[in-house]
């Protein structure tokens, strides 16, 4: 009981925070699909009935890259319908639902079966899903998105990202040099992107250093 209690008042507060910043009005579906979503993964998974006692060992919880959520926004809009999914996938992730992340954008691709960001974001959501590994289900999805939009800088920027958080730097740097390519000069996040690209690759930035350095001068004989 005290479960649902401690849910029910975030949940308050979440809709007392949304009037302070007062989010518009038409996107309220928003965040009241991840309160129906959280609830519902709380149900399934927890023990609301149960009385409260101590925890051990609870599991890591990836935190969101804000660079990331910029450089999404700025790759596939903000306030659109696609913005409503990442929203929702955003809220299972910070519960720790890898699961459910990947099922709200599942629904998303079925709703809008020709949309690049969604099928992005699903090939990313399944790869988290999966321990962090590229399974077959999520190159399906970002060939998906590469063959609806390919020359969206989107979709090999999110497969590099999936790359280098599976171990394979060299495949992340391969999409996410595709990905600079087909990005307009004057993209406005391309610095998100590559403060995305060197959280993941450290070594990029000494890679990036060695390419702009001038050549050294021939020695005299």
């Amino acid at each position: 009981m005290t479960g649902w209690l401690v849910f029910g008042g975030f949940a308050v507060l979440a809709i007392a925070l949304l009037l302070l910043i007062r989010f518009p009005k038409r996107f309220w579906t928003v965040p009241a699909m991840a309160v129906m979503l959280a609830g519902a993964g709380y149900a399934w998974q927890g023990q609301p009935s149960l009385p409260d006692h101590p925890v051990e060992g609870v599991a890591s919880v990836r935190p969101l890259d804000p660079d990331l959520i910029a450089a999404r926004e700025g790759l596939f809009g903000r306030f659109n319908f696609d913005y409503s999914y990442f929203m929702a996938a955003d809220a299972m992730t910070r519960a720790g639902a890898p699961q459910l992340a990947a099922n709200v954008m599942l629904g998303a691709v079925r709703k809008a079966p020709n949309d690049l960001g969604l099928w992005s974001g699903l090939g990313l959501a399944l790869a988290e899903h999966d321990g962090d590994q590229l399974s077959p289900a999520a190159r399906y999805a970002f060939d998906k998105a590469e063959t609806l939009a390919p020359n969206h800088p989107g979709p090999p920027f999110y497969r590099g990202v999936a790359l280098a958080r599976a171990g394979d730097l060299a495949g992340a740097r391969q999409a996410w040099g595709k990905a600079l390519r087909l990005l307009p000069p004057s993209a406005s996040y391309r610095d998100d992107m590559v403060s995305v690209m060197l959280k993941l690759d450290p070594g990029l930035a000494a890679v990036a250093r060695g390419a702009q350095a001038p050549a050294a001068a021939p020695a005299r004989p």
